[in-house]
């Protein structure tokens, strides 16, 4: 069994138990770049769900994702693995609508809203334009549609699949899709990652944060076991 997990600092255990978000913040590991902290990792859902399952887990989430990088990464390892199709598991945790994957001088940079750290000097009139413009419906709307997009190509390819919210949803979607058992309740706006965790007790962090603690990520581990075998994707 392969448990392939994609999604943003949610799926990559941002700062459930060490404050970094990504491996190269600390000394110790720098040389892991934009892998998760392995600190976190340890104790992330994705970890837990694939000890628990006795799979296989390669784990894709990157802390500041866009969901253009998540659907780039994905596709790349489906093209690469598909000898393996027939036993994995997709789960992806799908990012905030307005950030964008922007290719530069061969390396790619995630943008949103919250920033311009890491952006390189000569994009930062581009990011002013970008965080100026953003048209949220707009961008909810292209996210609706990529994502559907990515759905059809895992049916096509029979290849079993979970997406859940991260903290934005679809509920302003005028053309709702049906997803089956493959999207956990994509338009409601009380069943995202981070409404789930809040209204079952669990905060952040701390306040200024949006990433939640060890606890949190044992709940979301059994919360997505659950669904799981309930819904027999496994």
């Amino acid at each position: 069994m392969k448990l392939y997990v994609n999604g943003d600092s949610h799926a990559a255990a941002a700062e459930a138990v060490n404050a970094h978000s990504w491996a190269e913040d600390d000394s110790r590991y720098f040389y892991l770049g934009h892998a998760p902290h392995p600190d976190n990792m340890a104790v992330g859902w994705p970890r837990r769900l694939a000890d628990t399952t006795k799979a296989t887990l390669i784990c894709d989430a990157e802390a500041g994702s866009s969901n253009a990088r998540i659907l780039r990464t994905t596709r790349a390892w489906l093209a690469d693995n598909h000898h393996w199709l027939s036993e994995a598991l997709v789960i992806i945790q799908w990012s905030t609508w307005e950030r964008e994957e922007w290719s530069h001088q061969g390396s790619y940079y995630q943008v949103g809203s919250s920033g311009i750290d890491h952006v390189p000097q000569e994009l930062q009139e581009k990011y002013k334009h970008f965080v100026i413009g953003t048209d949220w419906l707009a961008k909810t709307e292209q996210a609706h549609k990529d994502i559907w997009q990515l759905h059809v190509e895992l049916q096509d390819l029979n290849v079993r699949h979970v997406f859940f919210n991260g903290n934005n949803h679809f509920q302003a979607i005028a053309d709702q899709q049906d997803w089956d058992l493959n999207y956990i309740a994509p338009y409601d706006p009380a069943q995202t990652y981070d409404s789930l965790l809040k209204s079952n007790g669990y905060q952040t962090v701390h306040p200024k944060s949006w990433h939640f603690g060890k606890d949190a990520h044992s709940f979301w581990h059994r919360f997505m076991l659950q669904y799981i075998v309930k819904h027999q994707l496994m």
